[in-house]
């Protein structure tokens, strides 16, 4: 395993939107409560916690990995969702991401892996939207989890300029985008859901239809019998929404041609989240 450090940027204000749930929610828990992004110090352990290694997007990934041999550049890693698993089949990655504390939680995992493991791992923290790899390139690179939403349009075009520079001839760019499935749907959903720890979050997402943003906002409970009263770790982001052709049309401009669409979510879903393959033009 090894590991390099590009130079990252300025992290953005934080904030449960106005007027929400969310909001009201995160008020009446006054100074009790410590503020921070999803990527952080005190947000990057619970995002993790969060997280699932089997589920349609991973399996998706990996399957279209499969379709050819060769080492894989994980954009927007984070503590290795993706990167975990391809590893274990066997392949060598580059994990990429701008979160130190993101990458602190991956190295932890490589840490308990197999040498063997470890050894096809190179860890890289950078700006996805603005990175250089030394001249190396990949016949596989992959951007999950919807990160696509955390850049504004420049920040795409500069995602799409560092791929093509990393991308072998033949290569293949898989990357996922998330609309909004449920039009009719309401503007904020607050549903609990269980971490892999046992714990139980608060999980709150401002989306109204036609938005160009969605928020979120997580809030851990404690435990059972645990006295409520003490300092309430709140994690919220808010990100970029992208549509589907507005991506293609990006896409196409920067010289990269969608060649499979693969919907990974049953229509009426809330987050509709699409799985597009794409490659250099010729």
């Amino acid at each position: 395993m090894s590991t390099a450090t590009l130079t990252p940027e300025a992290p953005l204000t934080l904030e449960a939107p106005p007027n929400t749930h969310a909001a009201r929610r995160v008020a009446g828990l006054g100074d009790r409560v410590r503020l921070c992004g999803l990527y952080d110090s005190l947000g990057a352990p619970l995002y993790q916690d969060l997280a699932t290694y089997d589920d349609p997007e991973t399996r998706a990934l990996l399957s279209a990995v499969r379709t050819a041999p060769g080492a894989v550049l994980d954009l927007a890693a984070g503590a290795g969702r993706f990167t975990l698993p391809l590893l274990a089949a066997g392949r060598e990655v580059t994990a990429l991401d701008l979160s130190a504390d993101m990458l602190a939680l991956l190295h932890a995992e490589l840490g308990k892996a197999p040498a063997s493991m470890r050894d096809r791992c190179t860890v890289v923290q950078g700006d996805m939207s603005d990175f250089q790899l030394g001249g190396v390139r990949f016949p596989h690179i992959l951007l999950g989890t919807t990160s696509l939403s955390l850049l504004d349009g420049n920040g795409r075009k500069g995602l799409f300029r560092s791929v093509l520079d990393h991308l072998t001839d033949d290569g293949q760019f898989l990357l996922t985008v998330m609309e909004r499935g449920d039009a009719e749907g309401p503007a904020e959903t607050a549903v609990r859901v269980a971490g892999a720890s046992g714990t139980v979050y608060e999980l709150y997402e401002h989306w109204p239809a036609g938005a160009d943003s969605r928020a979120v906002t997580l809030i851990p409970l404690p435990a059972d019998g645990a006295p409520d009263d003490g300092p309430t770790t709140v994690c919220t982001d808010r990100v970029a929404i992208v549509n589907l052709p507005e991506l293609e049309a990006e896409l196409t401009a920067a010289g990269l041609t969608v060649t499979a669409r693969q919907p990974l979510t049953p229509p009426g879903e809330r987050h509709r989240v699409t799985l597009l393959t794409t490659e250099a033009s010729r």
